[in-house]
């Protein structure tokens, strides 16, 4: 199925509830940074021909407008019951709308990610029931699949990868894409993202951060 087209799944924190581990780093620019990650993210996989649509699940408004800006659907995350709630809430919608794409589950903090990266990641998926890429730790998930009648069980949280494994999923060890597995949590983290090349909306606002931050952060 290497023609396959993707609903590609994102879904977006409550802007003053995300990313606490960076609050040290933004202070009260905490929210402005979680949602210039959201969109540098979304903005990739928009430029990416195999994502025939992007859906973000949110009850933040503000990242709700700025991206359906860009051109993302937006949903509401109607479970209010957690991140792979939201996810299956969001599968539903697609599934609903597009019965013949694959699904896609895509962090949102992903400020490094280029187009052509997600694109090799889902041509990659077409060939399993159900895939994703590990985390540069290499504990987590970046992205989880499910082709068209596949059941889609994302598992995102602390040891993903461990559980998308267990549950049958394939990894995709590809080499190439380290914006898609460099997911921002942490000052390091963002450090790591730039050296890699933010995008536009991550860009300005994670150099002022960082060259402000004490030594050591």
């Amino acid at each position: 199925m290497t023609d396959i087209t993707w609903s590609v799944l994102i879904p977006v924190k409550v802007l003053t509830q995300a990313k606490s581990r960076l609050a040290d780093l933004a202070g009260p620019r905490r929210a402005e940074l979680a949602l210039a990650l959201a969109c540098d993210t979304v903005t990739a996989v928009l430029a990416c021909e195999a994502a025939a649509q992007v859906i973000v699940i949110t009850d933040d408004r503000s990242a709700g407008a700025a991206l359906a800006g860009l051109g993302a659907l937006v949903i509401p995350d109607e479970p209010r019951d957690g991140l792979n709630a939201a996810l299956r809430h969001g599968a539903g919608h697609a599934a609903a709308r597009w019965p013949g794409s694959g699904t896609a589950a895509l962090s949102a903090d992903l400020p490094a990610l280029r187009p052509a990266e997600i694109g090799r990641a889902l041509r990659a998926a077409s060939a399993w029931p159900t895939a994703f890429v590990a985390d540069a730790a290499g504990d987590g998930t970046t992205l989880y699949t499910a082709l068209p009648g596949a059941a889609f069980r994302p598992a995102f949280g602390l040891a993903s990868r461990a559980r998308h494994a267990a549950d049958g999923a394939a990894e995709l060890d590809l080499q190439g894409v380290p914006g898609l597995r460099r997911d921002v949590d942490t000052a390091a983290d963002l450090r790591g993202a730039a050296a890699l090349g933010l995008g536009p909306y991550s860009a300005p606002l994670a150099a002022e951060l960082l060259r402000c931050a004490p030594r050591g952060r």
